[in-house]
């Protein structure tokens, strides 16, 4: 069972990333097609200013996700013994290089993992965790983090991002462009498949920004249910994620913490809680409840 439900999740994440590439090529399509009576010319270049905002972004330094949620680096053991040693043995058993490890100085439990590659990950744990878990729970938490280096969700969430970002600038480009006047303008516009085609194309650049914000939410609920599995895989051990679950349930907002890193934490920082359907769709993570349901199932 659990690695048939690792495999569903992959194969959801390759999904859900096709998706979000299709988004940004119909984008560009809509914008080529309304301003340059050119729908390949727009796909070539959302494809060449999502790719510039990948390699941007992507190349941004752990220490400025670390600043944001105001961590400070351990460099030895003798700072956090239990924290890095459990942190050690997790990067050993996931085959991971031993990531840096910091503290977040805030009484909420929780987590969370960073970085480009693995070879360039950094874990970051709240003192609150670190007070209320037990060795087993700290050891599920952290495989659950070393299972996000191991498996690129670091770096999928950051594509995510900056595809997110290069769909925000063609729409505002569009939005921008059409207010000054510069929407395409001839016979042909008086052609019903064309006044079709221009109507769809104005509904989608609309629309966009929301599809966009459901995908990147999607993505990061996916490789919630795909790192707990995970970290059951390196562990052995379901018990020790369900109970480290369990905990977190209780846990208050964060104090301080970035609304743009949320979604990279084990359970929303923020303690945002699903009331309806539609809203469970912008949620940053999946509810605990079906995650520690998902987990008994295995």
């Amino acid at each position: 069972m659990l690695y048939q439900q690792i495999a569903r999740n992959k194969r959801k994440t390759i999904v859900v990333m096709f998706g979000f590439f299709v988004l940004v090529a119909l984008i560009g399509a809509a914008v080529g097609y309304l301003f340059a009576d050119s729908a390949m010319g727009g796909v070539i270049i959302a494809a060449i200013v999502a790719l510039v905002y990948m390699s941007v972004i992507i190349g941004q330094s752990t220490d400025v996700v670390m600043g944001m949620n105001n961590a400070r680096q351990i460099t030895s053991a003798q700072e956090a013994p239990e924290l890095w040693h459990v942190v050690e043995d997790m990067a050993m058993v996931a085959r991971v290089p031993m990531p840096k490890v910091y503290i977040i100085d805030d009484p909420s439990p929780n987590a969370f993992a960073t970085g480009n590659n693995p070879e360039h990950a950094a874990v970051a744990a709240t003192t609150g965790l670190l007070e209320i878990m037990n060795r087993e729970e700290l050891e599920a938490v952290m495989g659950h983090e070393m299972s996000h280096v191991r498996n690129y969700d670091i770096r999928l969430q950051t594509i995510a991002l900056a595809l997110s970002a290069a769909i925000s600038v063609l729409v505002n480009f569009a939005g921008n462009f059409w207010w000054i006047g510069g929407g395409r303008r001839d016979d042909r516009d008086n052609n019903s498949a064309n006044v079709l085609a221009i109507v769809g194309s104005i509904l989608l650049i609309i629309l966009a920004p929301l599809a966009a914000t459901i995908a990147q939410m999607a993505l990061s609920r996916n490789r919630e249910y795909l790192a707990d599995a995970s970290s059951v895989e390196l562990t052995r051990n379901p018990h020790g994620m369900i109970s480290a679950l369990e905990k977190l349930k209780t846990a208050q907002p964060m104090k301080h913490v970035s609304p743009s890193s949320a979604g990279l934490y084990i359970s929303d920082p923020e303690g945002g809680q699903k009331r309806h359907w539609y809203t469970g769709l912008f949620d940053t993570h999946p509810p605990l409840d079906m995650r520690i349901k998902r987990l008994e199932e295995m």
